[in-house]
C-alpha cells in the first residue's frame, strides 16, 4: 500500500522540524535518531524510511535551503541597496527556522562555507573591482561579515528591525566602527 504524498512530506518535515529544533539547542554528535523519533511521535523505523542517518538529514536540509536561496536570489531584480537584497532573500526563506539551527551555535563551519561557495552572493556586490588581486579578499570580507551578522541578527532574535541592521551595515562598510565608539564607550549612532 502506497502512503498518500501529503503524509509522507508531512512526515519528512516533521522530522526536519525536530531535528533543527534540537540542532540549534546542542551539536550534532548529541543528537540521537531515538531522539528525534520520539519527540517526531514516530519510531525509528519511520525515520529510516525518510533517511539513513542524521547526516543525511543534515544534507538533506542543507540542500534546501541552499536551493530556496538560489531561487529566491535568481528570481529578483536587484536594487543599488544590495545587502537589504540580501538579506530579503535569507530572510524571505521558508526556512528561516532551518537558517537559525544551520547558522547557529552548533551550525557547521561547512554550510557557511557551502552558501558563501553555492550562493551567487557576487551578483549583490556592486562596484567591487574584478580582475584585481584584492578582489577574491574584498568579495570574502563582505561576504563573511554580512554572514556574520545576519547570524547574530537571527541569534538575538530579529532584535533591530530589518531597516535598522541594513543602516547599520551600510554605515559599518562606509565608515567602519570608529563612529560608533566616542571616549571608549558606545555611541547608538
Amino acid at each position: 500500500m502506497n502512503k498518500q504524498p501529503e503524509i509522507t512530506d508531512k512526515t519528512r518535515q516533521t522530522f526536519i522540524n525536530v531535528f533543527c529544533d534540537l540542532y540549534s539547542q546542542k551539536p550534532i554528535e548529541r543528537i540521537s535518531i531515538q531522539e528525534i523519533a520520539n519527540k517526531s511521535g514516530y519510531n525509528r523505523s519511520t525515520f529510516y524510511q525518510y533517511f539513513t542517518d542524521i547526516y543525511a538529514l543534515l544534507d538533506y536540509v542543507e540542500e534546501n535551503v541552499l536551493k530556496s536561496i538560489n531561487v529566491e536570489i535568481t528570481s529578483r531584480e536587484f536594487s543599488t541597496h544590495t545587502f537589504q537584497d540580501a538579506l530579503q532573500c535569507l530572510e524571505n526563506t521558508e526556512e528561516i527556522s532551518v537558517l537559525k539551527a544551520l547558522l547557529g551555535d552548533y551550525g557547521s563551519v561547512h554550510f557557511v562555507e557551502r552558501l558563501k561557495r553555492e550562493i551567487p552572493f557576487e551578483r549583490l556586490i556592486a562596484d567591487f573591482p574584478t580582475n584585481d588581486n584584492l578582489a577574491p579578499y574584498l568579495i570574502e570580507f563582505y561576504i563573511s561579515t554580512l554572514i556574520s551578522l545576519f547570524r547574530l541578527w537571527i541569534r538575538n532574535g530579529k532584535d533591530l528591525s530589518s531597516e535598522e541592521l541594513v543602516k547599520l551595515i551600510d554605515s559599518l562598510f562606509a565608515n567602519g566602527i570608529k563612529p560608533y565608539y566616542i571616549f571608549g564607550t558606545v555611541n547608538e549612532g
